[in-house]
């Protein structure tokens, strides 16, 4: 069985410098894009770690030592929301456990940076300027954040 997750979790605006931003597709929810997101793995898990291992696991991006995309292009917004979880997906979580507290990072990615998907996690994924990424996105939450983008790149 596997274990429950840790209601705490990143997401992370994966752009460019152009301001394009990549959604992915849900596997398990179609018409559901988002942009990167995941738990902690561990309580002690630095949530850049977090935010850095679930980029590569979901997008095949990988950050830092060794990857395409240096360390220094991860930021930490600082902001971080609580929500109520989706009850498609309260299984996930030890019985009781009905918030999940999400902190925003953002990932400046060169232009044309290949995309490989985990195909159990997400179908597809899109490119797009960030006020239709912000539209995009099932989670009200994550448009949230999307719409932040050029004041926090500026």
């Amino acid at each position: 069985m596997k274990p429950f997750k840790i209601p705490e979790s990143v997401l992370v605006v994966i752009y460019t410098p152009s301001l394009d931003v990549l959604l992915i597709e849900r596997a398990d929810a179609p018409g559901f894009w988002q942009s990167v997101t995941g738990s902690k793995d561990r309580i002690d898990e630095p949530l850049a770690e977090t935010a850095t291992r679930e980029v590569f696991e979901e997008t095949g991006i990988r950050v830092g030592a060794g990857g395409a995309v240096p360390a220094s292009a991860l930021t930490d917004w600082r902001h971080q929301i609580q929500y109520n979880i989706y009850e498609r997906w309260a299984h996930r979580y030890a019985p009781g456990v009905t918030r999940n507290t999400e902190h925003w990072f953002g990932l400046c990615v060169p232009e044309n940076t290949p995309v490989t998907l985990a195909p159990r996690e997400h179908v597809a994924y899109a490119w797009m300027p960030w006020e239709a990424a912000a539209a995009r996105c099932f989670s009200p939450s994550n448009g949230d954040a999307i719409l932040q983008l050029p004041s926090r790149v500026r």
